[in-house]
């Protein structure tokens, strides 16, 4: 294959070279990132429901910046690095991230169709700023818009997050006996081992 008509991206930690041309396996120069990440990677956290860049559930990282993905193109994105609400969990035990425990722990979501949008704006912000203040909180989720839920609930799990990733930095990393154990693997989809 030509390199002139491949991209590359790593998508949640994992590198792709997708094809750009007109088959039907083929990445098309006008399909957006969100269409990519939903129908051929099959990543559909990322949620669209504008498709204007108007409610913010397209949300997603790209080299650590929130970016609208129904909005941006796939080639524009070559050798870029992009996080999805998939990417979140920790990749060794598929546990939640203390942002997505946090939303759960403060029943910060209704349907859940906003949620990754969200959680991606959030994660944004704190790892930019580990202590937001509540309006700089309301001001990085202005863009992102939900119609079940008030944001009361959403602005108390992002401050509890942000301090549970706060601890989590401060805490040392597991020993290598720790990190090699034995324990069977988790299921992500059902949290079961």
């Amino acid at each position: 294959m030509d390199e002139a008509t491949q991209i590359r991206l790593t998508v949640n930690g994992r590198g792709h070279t997708l094809a750009v041309g007109p088959r039907s396996a083929d990445v098309a120069p006008s399909d957006t990132l969100a269409h990519t990440l939903r129908h051929v990677m099959g990543l559909t956290g990322t949620k669209v429901s504008c498709d204007r860049g108007a409610c913010g559930m397209c949300t997603v990282l790209l080299d650590g910046r929130a970016v609208l993905s129904c909005s941006l193109l796939t080639v524009e994105c070559d050798g870029s690095s992009v996080t999805t609400v998939e990417g979140l969990a920790d990749p060794e035990t598929g546990g939640l991230h203390p942002l997505q425990q946090a939303f759960v722990d403060h029943t910060a979501f209704q349907c859940g169709f906003c949620t990754p949008g969200i959680l991606m704006s959030t994660k944004a912000l704190l790892d930019e700023n580990p202590e937001p203040t509540v309006g700089e909180v309301q001001e990085a989720l202005a863009g992102n818009h939900c119609r079940c839920i008030t944001h009361y609930h959403v602005l108390e799990a992002v401050q509890d997050a942000a301090g549970r990733m706060r601890e989590a930095a401060l805490e040392p990393g597991p020993t290598v006996s720790e990190s090699s154990s034995n324990a069977p693997e988790r299921d992500v989809a059902t949290g079961t081992r």
